[in-house]
């Protein structure tokens, strides 16, 4: 499954576009202008499918700061100020890492 088969291109350009310089992501701007916020459970689960690269159930702060990568390869990497802000935002148990609930709420937020 492909990124786009749930988000649009248009969207995802948009989203990128909006943080390409460093320390300017922000995860609630990019969630929703990247139209996340307004998907289903189901599909939000999807995409935290294809952001778990390594299918471990969890979202790791290796696959975080390499997040913006998920949408185009020829999107930056986050910075490790913006990936630690991330992981902070998303981990609400404080286990290191997001699981699918916590990246669902995040997207909600």
């Amino acid at each position: 499954m492909a990124i786009t088969d749930i988000l649009s291109a248009k969207d995802i350009e948009s989203a990128l576009s909006s943080c390409q310089a460093d320390d300017s992501f922000n995860y609630k701007s990019f969630f929703s202008t990247v139209g996340l916020s307004t998907k289903t459970p189901d599909q939000i689960k999807k995409v935290f499918g294809i952001l778990d690269q390594d299918k471990s159930g969890f979202i790791e702060e290796e696959e975080l700061q390499l997040f913006l990568k998920n949408f185009s390869s020829k999107a930056r990497v986050l910075t490790s100020a913006e990936t630690k802000a991330f992981m902070a935002a998303g981990d609400t148990d404080g286990d290191g890492k997001i699981g699918v609930e916590e990246f669902q709420s995040l997207v909600k937020a």
